[in-house]
């Protein structure tokens, strides 16, 4: 059973690390390697509408956060990022935050939800999406600089809510 609650003061540490961990890895996030921090603390949970963390027994394997994807006239569609634990992936963690925006999302009014990057070589995400009802609508030609493979496609994925 996977626990997903909005993050708390004291979950700063461990979304720090999750984001440290997955940003240096180069392979999915556009984030610069040595984001600072605070930079990534104001990225990943102050800015966005809500932070969500992910784990089991209390121990945080996960994060997401869920924000609106533009402002004003494109208000009413959201944009969420997820990143999970290195030595957690593949354990339903990444479904389980999939799942769990969809609903939060209705909730705060939104009408459809979209991802603007995602590596074209996230193989495991993308399934995941498109399982989750998610479509690519749009591929965008060497939009990624990825660590080992250097530039390479990204995908625009889509659902309304």
């Amino acid at each position: 059973m996977v626990d997903i609650r909005p993050a708390q003061a004291r979950d700063r540490e461990a979304v720090w690390h999750i984001f440290h961990d997955v940003v240096s890895e180069g392979t999915t996030y556009a984030y610069p390697s040595d984001t600072p921090r605070a930079e990534a603390l104001r990225l990943w949970v102050e800015a966005p509408r809500a932070c969500y963390v992910a784990g089991r027994d209390g121990e945080v394997l996960g994060t997401y956060y869920l924000k609106a994807n533009q402002p004003g006239r494109g208000g009413h569609v959201c944009n969420a990022g997820y990143m999970v634990r290195a030595n957690a992936r593949r354990q339903g963690i990444g479904r389980a935050m999939c799942a769990h925006p969809l609903d939060a999302a209705r909730r705060m009014g939104f009408a459809a939800m979209q991802y603007n990057l995602v590596v074209a070589t996230n193989e495991a995400a993308i399934r995941l999406w498109t399982d989750m009802g998610f479509e690519i609508v749009g591929t965008l030609p060497h939009a990624f600089d990825h660590a080992e493979r250097g530039r390479i496609d990204a995908h625009v994925m889509y659902r309304l809510l």
